[in-house]
């Protein structure tokens, strides 16, 4: 079964790369040099993937990451030209699962597309033998197999690493997972010292989605210079 994956690029040569190497990797690619093109792709097509640029001269990257969540929830990952802190955590607030900064190396943006594919087949797969596919607790439940969580009867709206992560979270209650675990686990990449910030952003969207708060957490509680945890 062929992977369709969604590549938003204003940058011609940059979009033209892009499709060269995921078509080499056996990826089926819908390439587009503006948002509205993109869009209409979405509406139409099956995607499990999405490389989307911040900067496009019609719809920003931004508004087609929050477009694609309102209906979805495969990967996202944002390509960014600046090293500007902000336009990271506007994308991972947004919805997205990764970002990569211009000027980057293909091989890398394939290896991140391919750690986005297994979390996400892992996550969403129908067969979890070997796995509870339900966790309830303190109003906490959480359903695997239906992707969806909710909060004291109340549906919250997680994109799909915001779910992998309180899944793990919750799965290893009363201990504590490192932030280098937690990366491995939900990224199913390499951990390195910069991505902490990136597990950082998602765990205060999560804690913002669940009325929860790192000072006096009721939830997700945060051992500092170790990782996170959630109380048995």
């Amino acid at each position: 079964m062929s992977i369709n994956i969604l590549v938003v690029d204003d940058e011609q040569a940059i979009a033209d790369l892009i499709e060269v190497y995921l078509k080499n990797e056996g990826f089926t690619v819908y390439k587009f040099y503006n948002g509205q093109d993109a869009l209409r792709c979405v509406d139409s097509k099956q995607l499990e993937l999405a490389i989307l640029d911040v900067m496009l001269p019609d719809i920003d990257g931004f508004t087609i990451c929050q477009k694609i969540r309102e209906k979805h929830n495969f990967p996202i990952i944002m390509l960014t030209a600046k090293e500007e802190e902000i336009d990271k955590i506007t994308g991972l607030t947004l919805g997205a699962d990764d970002y990569i900064t211009k000027p980057f190396r293909p091989l890398e943006l394939v290896a991140r597309v391919k750690a986005q594919l297994r979390r996400f087949t892992k996550y969403n797969s129908p067969e979890k033998k070997q796995e509870e596919h339900l966790i309830a607790f303190s109003g906490l439940v959480l359903d695997i197999k239906s992707h969806e969580c909710t909060l004291n009867e109340k549906k919250l709206s997680l994109t799909p690493t915001e779910f992998s992560i309180l899944w793990v979270l919750c799965s290893n209650r009363g201990r504590v997972v490192s932030s280098e675990e937690l990366f491995r686990k939900v990224w199913g990449d390499k951990y390195f010292s910069n991505d902490n910030n990136t597990v950082m952003v998602h765990i205060r969207h999560l804690r913002e989605k669940m009325g929860d708060s790192a000072e006096h957490p009721k939830y997700i509680k945060t051992v500092w210079g170790v990782g996170y945890k959630i109380e048995k």
